[in-house]
């Protein structure tokens, strides 16, 4: 009896193991990023790239070179949404290279974070309220 139990632990077990075994749902995204690789609070090496996808324990992307694996890294990812749909938002991730494939970068995200970026020239002249003489009133950013 013992001999049938662990063949058919034997048998099990690939079929458990097949398959996609990532703990996090992947999002295919394509997105604008800023990267820089670091070495002990020192940047090594910077560019520009683009994510393939994203999921909330990773970012797999497109850096256009190797960049070697164990090293940390630092995304900064233009996001497509507005804050208070005016300021421009982007996804500031701090991970470890697990994976390079040519120039397709694999991380594990250690800490993340939204940050505003400066408010684009366009936006400027948007009319907001200000004090004149004790009052409110519509005025332009100049």
């Amino acid at each position: 009896m013992a001999c049938s139990s662990t063949w058919d632990r034997e048998t099990k077990a690939p079929e458990q193991i097949a398959g996609d075994r990532r703990v996090h749902r992947r999002y295919p995204t394509l997105l604008d990023l800023r990267w820089k690789l670091l070495h002990r609070k020192q940047v090594l090496d910077a560019g520009e790239g683009s994510t393939l996808d994203l999921s909330s324990g990773g970012v797999r992307f497109e850096s256009g070179r190797a960049l070697p694996e164990g090293f940390n890294v630092e995304l900064a990812i233009s996001w497509p949404a507005l804050l208070h749909n005016i300021t421009p938002m982007q996804l500031v991730v701090q991970g470890r290279i697990v994976r390079s494939e040519g120039g397709k970068i694999a991380i594990r995200m250690i800490q993340h974070e939204f940050r505003t970026v400066g408010m684009p020239a366009d936006r400027l002249h948007k009319p907001f309220l200000a004090p004149l003489n004790g009052r409110a009133t519509l005025t332009r950013i100049q």
